[in-house]
């Protein structure tokens, strides 16, 4: 935390700054699509080294051919190869997928657990694709902590750690349980759309006046307001 933030400061300055990125962004939402925790779990595995949007285009095709983990279990490699061939290391892609639907199959007879326990002992998952899984299928709360997260939980000053799990657990500590979800959409969404990883759109933030980094991009209006992208990257 910022040297002259008290615990009491710290926390209200981190819940200042989640309400007005909720009124921000009263759209934000999980921005992968899915119609069952089963595609969720699986287009957030494949989500890893590319964009949203590259893996919502692959999602029709791959569904229509595997539509639940008894059907990809049994996959062709090669044709699950060539489904997700556009997204980016395939032969990888495709054996996590593999790996996850037979363990599916074998430890939870084809059903995604609603479980954090169980969800990270699944090949290829770890915390972040389980909270993501658990907060937008299941409805459990869950802090989601990909790269524009921790990028800006640390420009916020609301934790220094670099850790994923030590980050999901301090930024956690300072909210409610029941913020976590909406709280890791409103931030995504930020720092896709404003809070960029080099050039920050700080004379365009919503939430400037309580972030310490205020200045690490361009601060005049016209110059941020340049920056500003109305969806995330493609």
């Amino acid at each position: 935390m910022p040297a002259n933030d008290s615990r009491t400061a710290l926390v209200r300055r981190a819940r200042k700054i989640n309400r007005v990125l909720a009124e921000t962004y009263p759209e934000a939402h999980c921005e992968l699509d899915f119609d069952n925790p089963f595609e969720l779990l699986v287009v957030t595995v494949l989500s890893a080294q590319t964009t949203d949007r590259r893996v919502n285009k692959a999602r029709p095709a791959l569904f229509a051919a595997y539509p639940d983990a008894t059907a990809m279990a049994a996959a062709d490699r090669a044709h699950l190869e060539q489904l997700v061939g556009p997204l980016g290391f395939f032969r990888q892609k495709t054996e996590s997928l593999l790996k996850l639907s037979q363990a599916l199959v074998a430890d939870y007879n084809g059903e995604v657990p609603g479980r954090l326990d169980d969800l990270v002992k699944l090949p290829g998952v770890g915390r972040k694709t389980a909270n993501v899984v658990l907060g937008n299928a299941f409805g459990v709360p869950g802090i989601t902590v990909d790269t524009h997260f921790g990028r800006l939980v640390r420009r916020f000053g609301w934790t220094s750690e670099t850790d994923p799990v030590k980050v999901e657990f301090a930024v956690g500590d300072l909210f409610p349980k029941r913020d976590w979800t909406m709280l890791s959409h409103y931030v995504i969404w930020h720092g896709r759309r404003i809070c960029h990883a080099k050039k920050p759109a700080c004379g365009a933030c919503p939430v400037a006046h309580w972030c310490p980094a205020y200045g690490e991009g361009p601060v005049d209006p016209v110059a941020a307001a340049a920056l500003v992208r109305t969806q995330g990257p493609a």
